[in-house]
This record gives C-alpha cells, structure tokens and sequence, in this order.
C-alpha cells in the first residue's frame, strides 16, 4: 500500500482538479454520490471514510458498502485489499496526468500565487493596524465637547484663584470650626483605642512565653508604625493650621 501511495500523492491534486472541471452533473442515487466522492476525493478511502464525508446524504454505512463494492465490480472504481481492510479509489486512467514540464509550470504558478497572497495578507494586517489606529481616536464632535468641558474647568479655577489672591474666604469660620472639632475628636479616640489596645495587650502576653512579635504576626496585628503611620504627627498637623491662620 505505501508504494502506491507514493507513486499516487504527487498528482492527486493536479488529478482532482482536473477531474473536478470534466465531472458530469451529479446524480441523486447512493451509488452516483459515492462515484462522485471517491472521483472528487481521488485518494485512497475505506468504506468509514466515504460513510463520514457523506453524512449530509443520510445514507447509511452499508449502502455504501454496497455501492462501493458494485462500482469496484463494475470497474468504475479500483480497490485494494490488505487483510479484511478494502481500499478504494478512483480510476487513474480517467485523468489526464500533466507532463513534467505542465507540473513545473504549476508548480511556478503556485509560488507566484502564494507570493501574492503573503503580500495581500500582509496588507490586510496593515490597514486592520490603521483602522483600530483611527477608531482609538476622538472623534471631531468629542474634541469638540472636550475643549468645551476644558474650558469650563479652566475658567472656574481662574475665577476661584481671583478669590483666593484677593483674600476672599472659600470656607466659612464656622464650618472650619467644625471640621477642627471633628478632627480633634478622631484624633482623641484613636488615642484612647491606642491606649486600650496596648493594656489589654501588656495583660494577654505578660507571662506569654512565645516570642511577641511572631505572636503578633500570627495574629495578623499590625501597629501603627508597620503601616507607616504615626498618630503623633496628626495633632501637630492641626496645631500647624492653627498657627498659619494666626499668622495670617
């Protein structure tokens, strides 16, 4: 089977192009579409194989069989058997087999074309790249809107700037105060839970006699400081306003 193979392969596709421009119109009887197939195909085939490609037909795997074996007896096809395996395929001697020279010239077509092709596929990529290029872009009537919107932001800071640089005050007295006081009392409760925390904490590992810091990594507790956070600095933040106000 392997030296048939070999001496069939090199012209099976000159072969069935042929054969696809010369075939007579398709008839609807099993045996007709089963000629037409292994013709079509014009390689070697088993009965399973015809069976798979012929699903669409609804044709059941052993009429198939059948119209196999009757054209293989009637010689409109030829077969081979290897063991309880049978092999069909198309008659050779239906195709007019190109020279050498017709399959060089093929063979040089087929470059060019495949040239051609790798060149309009590398032009596709490029315009695909242009288009996702310009469709990232804003569009005329977003810039549009964007300039607008821009300069509706500009021209706020502007006119809150004239304020701040002719001594106008943006935040009135009373609701500074009460920011103040919110804040001092956050900062006294965070204080207080600080202090909470660290009596409770003296108490638990007092007589603990496992190392505190592993103790407390297995807890998952984490101090003020491991998170770069240190309380004593938010007063100082607030005495420091305190003290530019008076200055001013």
């Amino acid at each position: 089977m392997s030296f048939y193979l070999e001496r069939l392969l090199p012209s099976v596709l000159v072969q069935r192009y042929i054969f696809l421009r010369s075939m007579p119109p398709k008839s609807d009887s099993t045996e007709a579409i089963v000629l037409d197939h292994v013709n079509e195909q014009n390689r070697p085939l088993n009965s399973q194989n015809v069976a798979d490609s012929l699903q669409k037909y609804n044709l059941k795997k052993a009429s198939i069989q059948k119209a196999l074996d009757t054209l293989a007896d009637t010689g409109k096809i030829s077969f081979k058997e290897y063991g309880k395996q049978k092999i069909y395929l198309a008659r050779q001697d239906q195709f007019n087999i190109p020279n050498n020279e017709e399959l060089a010239s093929m063979k040089d077509e087929n470059a060019k074309l495949q040239e051609h092709l790798d060149q309009q596929k590398k032009a596709i990529t490029e315009f695909e790249g242009e288009i996702k290029s310009l469709q990232s872009n804003l569009t005329l009537g977003q810039i549009h809107d964007k300039q607008a919107k821009l300069r509706d932001e500009v021209k706020e800071m502007e006119d809150k700037l004239v304020k701040v640089r002719g001594g106008v005050t943006l935040v009135r007295p009373e609701e500074k105060k009460a920011v103040e006081a919110m804040y001092s009392e956050k900062i006294s409760q965070w204080r207080k839970r600080k202090r909470m925390f660290k009596d409770l904490w003296d108490a638990i590992t007092e007589n603990s006699p496992k190392d505190l810091k592993e103790f407390k990594e297995e807890l998952g507790i984490e101090y003020d400081e491991d998170v770069g956070v240190n309380l004593q600095s938010f007063p100082e933040l607030l005495q420091h306003g305190k003290k530019r106000a008076r200055g001013q």
